[in-house]
């Protein structure tokens, strides 16, 4: 505790927190920039604090982090576009909810959830690092597996109301996420020759293409129609009855947010589709979700935050990244001549308790910054369309271009956006089709390991772990459709009444 003490003060005295209020400062401007994310944000970074301090660096770094998950939210809300994979599953009641005229309602439980969130994945990363680590560690692929199938039939819930256009939008998520190289034998599949597949599409362009070039279409073709919008404010927007109401939500979607998080593959992306799902499945008003439902806010924004302290779990005690920032987070550390892992905790406590303090405070900070940016970023919404579409357009082709510098990911942006239009022309939800594309390359890759290891299917699915989360997983499929006709029936049944 006089270790941590002292590590605080000396961070806030030694102007080193300044280097992280910077770093939380670009990265909520960089996660709120279509096409832009704080993998891309921290990797540009990194070698930029080779002339700093370790702590200076660290500090730089993690707020990047945090701010740049966090900033995804701002677009998500205002524009209908997730500045951040983490930020998919917000975009479904956030924007609903500003074009019901309440931007300032949605940034409000936005922002509180975000802090929740914050605060919840930080109190698991102090507290319970090596003994998560310690557990998430003795997982196989058989477990891994297992989890990811547990998440994908989650498509059945994200398509309540509609399970056979939410089935079949999550299959051809599924579809599109196997073309290119598979994995383990590294052999091309379902590239038709073209050589720029071989990688498979960039989840920067399916998600462009699928939430940015889409939502312009649509909007191009209704026409540059404003809504009376609010943009009072008393407080924060929301009420603290509200807030209360959703603590459970934003407690059981924090605790998903860390467990994805400690994961490794799985991260904030991941979660942040998972607790959206289980929101709307334990929702009395499962009609709501996706027209602007509170909830589901809550859930999405509390989830990928708390994943965020998650994810520097396995990264501190194990020297195994949690997502795709933390390995880039990696290398952080390395210009500084530290190695993540156990004997860090021994070896160099203070770097851990910089880490810890890096975190928290970026928490707070990004609470402040999006405070007071309440007041100026829904006034993105005054702007004329025919400024504001062209300015996206722009935002969109350099953010996927600079993903791998490659055009071809921008014609496939435009493609899948035309693919975008005709399923939200016809109904067709984005949710499975997302959450099929990114669980369905890491339950593959835990697949093909696993079986190689136990030979069959059925022996590698044999453990205590897997049969229960498989089995929860059928059962949660089975019940949706069991409900899904049995409200088709009731509906039928209320047809034939009011006909007759």
């Amino acid at each position: 505790m006089d270790l941590f003490i002292t590590t605080l003060t000396s961070t806030i005295l030694s102007g080193a927190i300044m280097f992280l209020l910077a770093g939380v400062f670009v990265g909520i401007i960089i996660g709120a920039i279509p096409g832009l994310n704080a993998t891309m944000a921290v990797a540009i970074l990194v070698p930029v604090t080779f002339g700093f301090s370790p702590e200076q660096g660290l500090l730089l770094l993690v707020g990047v982090f945090v701010g740049g998950i966090s900033g995804g939210f701002v677009s998500s809300t205002l524009l209908g576009i997730p500045g951040t994979p983490s930020s998919v599953a917000t975009t479904f009641d956030a924007y609903p909810m500003t074009k019901n005229g309440e931007p300032v309602r949605a940034m409000g439980i936005g922002i509180i959830a975000t802090l929740f969130g914050g605060i919840i994945g930080g109190f698991f990363l102090v507290t319970f690092a090596v003994t998560i680590s310690s557990f998430a560690v003795k997982l196989g692929p058989p477990e891994f597996f297992s989890l990811v199938f547990f998440a994908i039939l989650l498509i059945s819930v994200l398509s309540r109301g509609n399970m056979l256009k939410g089935l079949t939008s999550g299959l051809i998520g599924i579809s599109i996420a196997l073309v290119g190289y598979s994995p383990i034998d590294g052999s091309p599949r379902l590239t038709l020759g073209i050589s720029n597949l071989n990688n498979g599409f960039s989840l920067v362009a399916v998600m462009m293409g699928l939430f940015a070039i889409s939502q312009i279409l649509s909007d191009v073709e209704r026409g540059d129609v404003k809504k009376d919008i609010s943009l009072k404010m008393k407080g924060i927007g929301i009420s603290i009855s509200e807030t209360f109401s959703n603590t459970w939500n934003m407690i059981r979607s924090a605790l998903i947010g860390v467990g994805f998080g400690v994961l490794p593959g799985l991260g904030a992306g991941a979660s942040n589709l998972v607790a959206y799902a289980q929101a709307k499945q334990s929702s009395k008003n499962k009609s709501n979700f996706g027209k602007g439902a509170p909830e589901g806010i809550y859930a999405a924004e509390s989830s990928n935050n708390a994943a965020i302290g998650g994810s520097l779990i396995p990264l501190l005690s194990l020297g195994i990244p949690g997502d795709a920032v933390t390995a880039v987070l990696v290398g952080g550390f390395m210009i500084h001549g530290i190695q993540p892992g156990p004997m860090l905790f021994t070896s160099n406590p203070q770097i851990v308790y910089v880490v810890f303090i890096g975190f928290i405070l970026s928490i707070i900070s990004v609470f402040l910054f999006q405070l007071l940016g309440m007041r100026v970023f829904p006034r993105i919404l005054m702007i004329p369309n025919h400024y504001l579409f062209s300015t996206i357009l722009m935002l969109t082709v350099v953010g996927v271009y600079a993903d791998n510098y490659l055009m071809f990911d921008v014609w496939m942006m435009v493609l899948l956006g035309c693919i975008g239009f005709i399923f939200m022309k016809n109904n067709y939800p984005f949710a499975p089709l997302i959450l099929g594309f990114v669980l369905a390359p890491i339950g593959e890759d835990y697949l093909r390991r696993g079986l190689m290891q136990h030979g069959d299917i059925f022996s590698m699915i044999s453990t205590p772990i897997s049969i229960i989360l498989i089995l929860t997983a059928l059962a949660v499929f089975f019940y949706t459709f069991y409900a899904e006709i049995r409200d088709l029936k009731r509906e039928n049944n209320e047809k034939n009444v009011n006909i007759s």
